[in-house]
């Protein structure tokens, strides 16, 4: 089973690697810890290279992140709240979660975009923030891509390790991946359909 999915990674190409990158930056049913992983376990086969790997999940980190500075930028902290009032539900994060983050972010300054892209809740999130508080361009794409690549090489080489030492566990490493990438796409349709602002809870 490991071999058919890290297979199926592999025949995407880094293309592939960079779109469900960009895609899991948008909204969160793939984790980038399975896209990565499998990643570096194809290349712990031979059929990826570590570098372009890095590089293409670096790129579609940047892409998925930069449609959520551009909203914070354009609409600002005011204009903001009217969107995320109504497509909350999708995002299941509602107006108190953004100005938390946003107040965190001005406290602390910009390194805040670099280190948060270490942390699955709030790495997409502190694009808005960023944008809101109109970090240049050229600040918040190398925090982004600095970031993303540090954790990306992280979680590649945890694939090529897990290839390496575990082959003798494919036949449950091939479950486990599949059922981890079932249970994030079923937890986040659980959010969104059991989600409810906190003024009606």
């Amino acid at each position: 089973m490991t071999d058919f999915i890290v297979d199926l990674i592999a025949r995407g190409g880094y293309l592939g690697i960079a779109f469900l990158m960009m895609l899991e930056n948008v909204f969160p049913p793939i984790p980038s810890e399975v896209i990565m992983g499998l990643g570096g376990m194809a290349v712990g086969r031979g059929t990826m290279q570590f570098v372009p790997l890095v590089v293409a999940g670096t790129i579609g980190t940047v892409v998925g992140n930069y449609p959520w500075y551009w909203l914070g930028r354009r609409f600002g902290y005011a204009g903001l709240k009217p969107f995320v009032d109504r497509c909350g539900r999708w995002l299941t994060v509602e107006w108190e979660d953004v100005e938390r983050i946003t107040r965190f972010f001005h406290e602390r300054g910009g390194w805040v975009v670099f280190v948060f892209r270490f942390m699955p809740t709030f790495r997409t999130l502190v694009s808005l923030p960023a944008g809101m508080g109109r970090m240049p361009h050229g600040r918040f794409i190398l925090a982004t891509a600095s970031g993303a690549a540090i954790w990306n090489c992280v979680l590649a080489g945890a694939g090529v390790l897990l290839d390496r030492n575990f082959r003798m566990l494919d036949r449950y490493v091939g479950p486990v991946a599949v059922a981890l990438m079932v249970a994030m796409a079923g937890f986040y349709l659980y959010r969104v359909v059991t989600w409810t602002p906190r003024a009606e809870r």
